[in-house]
């Protein structure tokens, strides 16, 4: 067996900086409350700058090529032919309602390839280019890879469009050398499209195991996927039992507590099974006992639903970040990194949860066969930790993005007071110091704006198709001025909501309020407040500080 690279997403886990651990949760059209495809995505990382990228449509001349760089770390890889036209791109989604995500998970060391040209990312927002389903997504990827070479680690990719979801799963070939030419070049690869009805996920762990090979309705995959795998001595059994991630993409007890975990997390909420029965896998107790790629739906998901799951902690469940000492005084549902520690001589892992606080950005996608694409799906966008952040509605179709969300204001290295990424990262440090208190404050306001949101948006669709059908000329431009509109709008409450939570919350106290929000001051003209409230910390807390000072502290 050749050696493995697990390591790549264990030292993501516990030790990397500059990590890229992503989770996907995907929601079919006979799961979802509106009939509609939804694909949520978290780009977590370390190191990556929130913003929302816009590709606009194009012609190119024939003959024209297109300059490759590695995504996320701007390294140049090569050239690759341009097709004549593309569509335009609004974050990860594009103008066909086609939405694409991903989650890293490395694999087998043999397998990178490091003369390709093509990475994950940029092969991503090449297909969204391209594609105007989510099968013709899955072959620009697949195809482009095999033709120029595939420059990353294994990956896993949701791919959905009005009326499929699916779940890639790929990785470089081992590179073979004869006369100094690579014959290996490309990848291997398999793709299962998730029932109607279903609902899955993956987070930085392979999760197709066997899959049918004459069913191409349902699961696509390269001629060698298996034939190279036993070229390179990964397996030797027969073709029925053969499993993609156990031999591209072997996991662990900790890759699973800290990946896996998190789909479970998702399936123990909304699947019609008992998932109870795969705790142990989720804890790394029992790593056979597999989750299934996919479950039906207990119920019949919303995009608020969809969206508050993203802001996951394992609130409820055996994980509940809350329920240990590392919550702190004010039960925070976060770990800082490194992961792992260790303490009287032993090895501990902390949990990984959906939410957290490196994200870069988040979206929830919806795919709507009822909307035409003149309209387009909307592409339900974030920056920075789910839990503390709020999604924006913004029409696939729209022209221009806001100026508060787009590339080139600010970086990570350079604040500036126009970013809603630096706005969103501003609240969330200050919650994370008392969660229970300034964190719950800030999700109410979360849970208003997107409840409103939502609402509003149906009545921006009815005033779309009927303009589709009267000035269809208009429906670009109205979506557009919508979209930026409210993302502005957003960005503006933000800032108020950062200067109002350090009025009320500053110095460990809260002060208090009359019912229309406002400050009490006492009755006086002078603006001088009552003594304020001083809620302390969890009783956990209290007597976990009890218990290590002793009788130092009583009285």
């Amino acid at each position: 067996m050749k050696r493995i690279l697990t390591t790549i997403v264990l030292s993501a886990l516990i030790t990397s900086a500059n990590s890229y651990a992503c989770t996907n949760l995907i929601v079919t059209n006979g799961a979802s409350a509106r009939g509609y495809n939804m694909v949520s995505y978290s780009a977590d990382s370390h190191t990556r700058y929130g913003v929302l990228v816009h590709y606009p449509a194009a012609v190119y001349p024939k003959g024209s090529m297109l300059k490759v760089y590695e995504w996320g770390k701007d390294r140049y890889l090569g050239e690759i032919t341009q097709v004549e036209k593309t569509y335009s791109v609004i974050g990860n989604m594009n103008e066909h309602q086609v939405v694409i995500g991903e989650s890293t998970w490395g694999g087998v060391e043999s397998q990178y390839d490091p003369e390709g040209i093509v990475d994950y990312g940029s092969l991503m927002y090449i297909a969204l280019q391209r594609a105007k389903t989510a099968r013709e997504a899955i072959e620009v990827i697949t195809s482009l890879a095999n033709k120029y070479g595939y420059a990353s680690t294994g990956e896993s990719i949701s791919v959905a469009d009005k009326n499929e979801a699916w779940i890639l799963e790929i990785i470089g070939k081992a590179p073979k050398k004869v006369n100094g030419v690579n014959v290996n070049k490309g990848a291997v690869w398999v793709a299962v499209r998730i029932p109607d009805g279903y609902i899955s996920g993956h987070a930085n762990q392979a999760r197709i195991t066997t899959f049918p090979k004459n069913d191409p309705a349902n699961c696509l995959y390269s001629k060698d996927v298996i034939t190279h795998a036993r070229e390179q001595g990964l397996y030797r059994g027969g073709d029925e039992e053969f499993s993609f991630a156990d031999t591209y993409g072997p996991a662990d007890a900790a890759t699973i507590r800290g990946c896996d975990a998190r789909v479970w997390s998702f399936f123990n909420k909304h699947s019609s099974e008992d998932m109870s029965k795969y705790l142990d896998y989720a804890l790394g107790k029992n790593i056979k006992n597999r989750m299934p790629l996919y479950v039906k739906a207990k119920s019949k998901l919303s995009l608020k639903e969809v969206a508050d799951m993203m802001r996951d902690h394992y609130e409820g469940t055996a994980m509940d970040m809350t329920q240990d000492i590392g919550a702190g005084g004010n039960a925070l549902p976060y770990r800082w990194r490194p992961m792992g520690f260790k303490a009287d001589g032993k090895d501990y892992l902390n949990e990984r949860a959906i939410a957290t606080q490196q994200t870069g950005f988040w979206f929830v996608g919806e795919c709507r066969p009822d909307v035409p694409d003149e309209i387009g799906g909307i592409f339900w966008f974030g920056v920075d930790d789910a839990a503390t952040s709020p999604l924006t509605p913004v029409y696939t179709s729209s022209k221009e993005i806001s100026y508060h969300y787009a590339l080139g204001n600010g970086s990570m290295l350079e604040y500036s007071p126009e970013s809603m990424f630096w706005a969103t990262n501003r609240i969330a440090q200050f919650a994370y110091l008392r969660y229970n208190h300034i964190g719950a404050e800030v999700r109410s306001v979360i849970d208003k704006h997107e409840n409103q949101k939502i609402e509003e948006t149906k009545a921006i669709d009815m005033a779309a198709k009927e303009m589709l059908k009267n000035s269809p000329a208009m429906v670009r431009d109205f979506i557009t001025s919508y979209s930026v509109s409210a993302a502005d709008a957003l960005f503006r409450q933000w800032k108020k909501l950062d200067e109002y939570l350090l009025v009320k919350f500053m110095d460990g106290n809260t002060k208090k309020q009359n019912e229309d929000g406002s400050f009490k001051n006492n009755g006086h003209t002078t603006k001088i407040p009552p003594a304020p409230d001083f809620p302390g910390y969890t009783e956990l807390w209290k007597k976990a500080v009890k218990e290590s000072a002793g009788e130092r502290l009583s009285l």
